[in-house]
């Protein structure tokens, strides 16, 4: 049998020291990965071959787009998680609109866009490590791939205005939504299927593609800067599988069982507690697995914080040379 008040007591604390590590790791992580695709985005004045330039910058670009849109779901729905089941806040109606409505929205929305966003790079490295030169043909240019990226939020952003409108204050201080209808679209397709079984297929059948045009590939130039992106994403594509999949399975035991039940047991909110850990551990872990996989990934980084030993002596040595002079006079 289980003690119901430890178990409680337990999946908070895990909560908010897991929680709290993931917040501050994960935002310097994604803070990393911005200023790295920031670079890579820029065209590689080397290459003779101005198209291919633009395709290799694509996966790039993607990239870039989901690390601002991790940290964002770091920053927000992260911190209210962890006030919310750490802290066992509950919400009051006056902060429906902050801490239900917009949460939801910005957590949804951003979410979503990232994976897709990842989904897209990864679908692009796919193109580019084809042999076949009609597949190397269809990876879009620069500017059309900023184009998708906009689009793509503009969709995501119209399709969860509903997640705004229908969140709603429960009785036992819970957001919770309002509509019945509404609420079976949000967790069958939102929660289950957009975030779930979608990127699980895609990201498995694209992501098992690639590694086999990966076995294919000579490594020689910017090839060998290619294959290191496209084994990054192979490995975050898993990680991304693995973190989806015990969130998809809470969804539909809560569909199930639990939807009825006003206040879930002990044992299911220890569960709910390490899904939601791991449903953060894509936007967290993104910079980690990159750093560890790719050697031109962790070059940009060890080039950053050598730039910045680098102007810390200078700015030492001119203040140095302008007391000397002090001294002198």
């Amino acid at each position: 049998m289980f003690d119901m008040e430890e178990t409680d007591t337990s999946a908070r604390q895990l909560m908010i020291i897991a929680g709290i590590i993931m917040l501050i790791f994960g935002s310097i992580g994604n803070l990393l990965n911005i200023y790295v695709f920031i670079i890579w985005c820029r065209p590689r004045t080397t290459s003779t071959d101005h198209h291919h330039v633009n395709q290799t910058n694509n996966s790039s670009l993607y990239l870039l787009a989901s690390s601002i849109s991790n940290l964002i779901v770091i920053l927000y729905p992260l911190l209210t998680r962890i006030i919310f089941d750490g802290f066992n806040y509950l919400v009051s109606p006056n902060q429906v609109i902050i801490l239900c409505q917009l949460r939801f929205f910005i957590l949804h929305t951003f979410d979503l866009i990232s994976l897709t966003y990842f989904c897209m790079a990864t679908f692009d490295r796919y193109l580019i490590t084809s042999r076949n030169a009609h597949l190397r043909n269809l990876s879009t240019t620069k500017h059309r791939t900023i184009q998708i990226i906009l689009i793509i939020f503009l969709l995501f952003s119209l399709h969860n205005i509903p997640v705004a409108i229908f969140f709603h204050v429960s009785p036992t201080g819970h957001c919770d939504i309002s509509s019945t209808g509404y609420l079976y679209y949000y967790l069958y397709a939102i929660q289950i299927l957009f975030h779930g079984i979608i990127p699980i297929i895609f990201l498995s059948i694209f992501g098992t593609l690639t590694f086999q045009h990966l076995k294919k590939l000579q490594i020689h130039g910017h090839l060998n800067v290619d294959k290191q992106l496209s084994r990054m994403l192979l490995l975050m594509s898993t990680a991304i599988i693995i973190s989806s999949i015990p969130y998809c399975i809470e969804q539909i035991y809560y569909v199930m069982f639990s939807r009825n039940n006003t206040e879930p047991s002990s044992l299911f909110f220890l569960l709910h507690v390490i899904s939601s850990i791991l449903f953060y551990t894509y936007p967290v872990s993104s910079y980690y697995i990159y750093f560890i996989s790719t050697p031109h990934f962790r070059h940009e980084i060890k080039r950053l914080f050598r730039c910045n030993q680098h102007i810390h002596l200078r700015i030492h040595n001119q203040i140095h040379t302008i007391t000397e002079q002090h001294q002198l006079h």
